[in-house]
């Protein structure tokens, strides 16, 4: 199976409706071969992903997921209150597919959990007093891989980091062991309803700058 690059990540969809059934062998080992082609700094790829089959296990991750959802939710809802029209429409939608994951996410087929291991990053902007963001150009190209190839593949796919926020107990569900965390968690699976397709997101032109910032970009002729 196969998919122009750029129709794939103008689709990618987040999915997060998924069905129970189980996904071919051949599918998920190229998903995550896909993950495995990832750049990572000085090629180190200091990632591991456990995939999460197991039902019980699967179960679990959705019982340590729903309540965090419900957290989180919460605030999202209270800023509806800001919106009107299409806009309100869009995001009632968006939260009710996500009330749908919080409530099974665990009956995902299969759940990626992406780690990392810090000591094996050069984070060169661990000490510039801000969020240090550098470690996880390491990682996240490998999830994003791992997402286009679900996209390739006609597979759901969604990513959260809400359980980042109960990282001990999803360390203990899983046998992580110390020295690493968790950064990303991907239920996959096929779709209920139509899946992935076209996306919304800001036109480059108030994404991007010419040489300095706040200068516009313009695309120049080719001729």
């Amino acid at each position: 199976m196969s998919m122009d690059v750029y129709e794939a990540m103008s689709t990618l969809r987040a999915v997060r409706r998924l069905k129970p059934d189980p996904l071919p062998e051949h599918v998920l080992h190229r998903i995550l071969q896909a993950a495995a082609w990832a750049p990572s700094g000085g090629n180190v790829q200091p990632w591991r992903v456990v995939v999460v089959r197991d039902p019980e296990k699967r179960r679990a991750v959705g019982d340590l997921y729903r309540p965090q959802w419900a957290k989180y939710s919460a605030g999202a809802r209270r800023n509806l209150a800001q919106l009107s029209g299409e806009a309100l429409a869009k995001q009632e939608r968006m939260l009710a597919a996500a009330d749908h994951l919080g409530e099974h996410m665990g009956d995902a087929p299969v759940i990626l959990v992406f780690c990392f291991n810090p000591d094996h990053m050069a984070i060169t902007d661990a000490d510039l007093g801000r969020p240090s963001v550098v470690g996880g150009g390491s990682v996240y190209p490998a999830v994003e891989n791992a997402m286009l190839a679900c996209r390739t593949e006609g597979v759901g796919c969604t990513l959260t980091t809400l359980l980042c926020f109960c990282e001990d107990e999803v360390k203990t569900l899983l046998g992580i062991p110390d020295g690493w965390y968790t950064c990303a968690f991907l239920p996959i699976g096929y779709p209920q309803l139509r899946g992935h397709g076209p996306i919304s997101r800001r036109p480059v032109e108030k994404l991007a700058f010419a040489d300095s910032w706040g200068t516009g970009f313009v695309a120049k002729s080719d001729g």
